[in-house]
């Protein structure tokens, strides 16, 4: 009976992550399809590529600015969305752009079946439901056998918040997001003043 029980969980977890697959599949297309209509840059990640529609400045500074690859420009929305797995699909657009236009379409767009996130203000991811640095911090202890109790995290972006609230000791930089800070156990230094090093410095060692 119990074993059973526990092959229905399992069949019921890879249902509900088939759908979450379904679901991103969908925002993907509508992803692309609003950045080739209004002209607003996208990316697509891959496991180890970047995707694009069209040529722009803004596209070019992830791979100039970030280091990511640099980005592929795909012939069309059909192109783009056969040519690999996509993992996450960023736009890239002004501050304010993604603050007043960008992030309340995707919010409302989404409704809560991806995760609409702002790892910087002039760009706006959107996730599989349930992605995050904190599910992904989770995977990796789970395979190491370790818990979050011996985890130091370190961020200073939206998206770190999970990983933030995981770790047993959350360090947010000084200059990074207010959502960061507010869930973060300590505020360390900014950027500019080397705030990584330093809290390694002062927590790890």
């Amino acid at each position: 009976m119990l074993h059973r029980h526990a092959i229905s969980i399992d069949l019921l977890e890879d249902s509900y992550s088939l759908l979450l697959k379904q679901i991103f599949m969908l925002f993907k297309l509508q992803a692309c399809l609003y950045s080739w209509e209004n002209k607003v840059p996208l990316i697509a990640f891959t496991k180890d590529r970047c995707l694009t529609l069209f040529d722009n400045p803004l596209v070019d500074s992830l791979h100039t600015v970030y280091h990511e690859p640099k980005a592929e420009i795909m012939p069309s929305v059909e192109h783009l969305l056969a040519a690999v797995d996509i993992q996450k699909v960023i736009f890239l657009d002004t501050s304010a752009g993604v603050t007043t236009t960008l992030r309340p379409y995707w919010s409302e767009a989404t409704r809560d079946r991806a995760t609409v996130v702002q790892a910087v203000p002039d760009m706006l991811e959107i996730v599989p439901l349930g992605t995050s640095k904190g599910s992904g911090v989770e995977m990796l202890l789970d395979h190491l056998g370790s818990t979050a109790k011996e985890v130091m995290a370190i961020g200073d972006g939206e998206n770190d918040v999970e990983m933030l609230e995981l770790a047993s000791l959350g360090i947010a930089l000084s200059n990074g997001s207010e959502k960061a800070k507010a869930v973060a156990n300590v505020i360390g230094a900014s950027n500019d003043e080397d705030g990584v090093a330093d809290a390694i410095y002062r927590y790890a060692f």
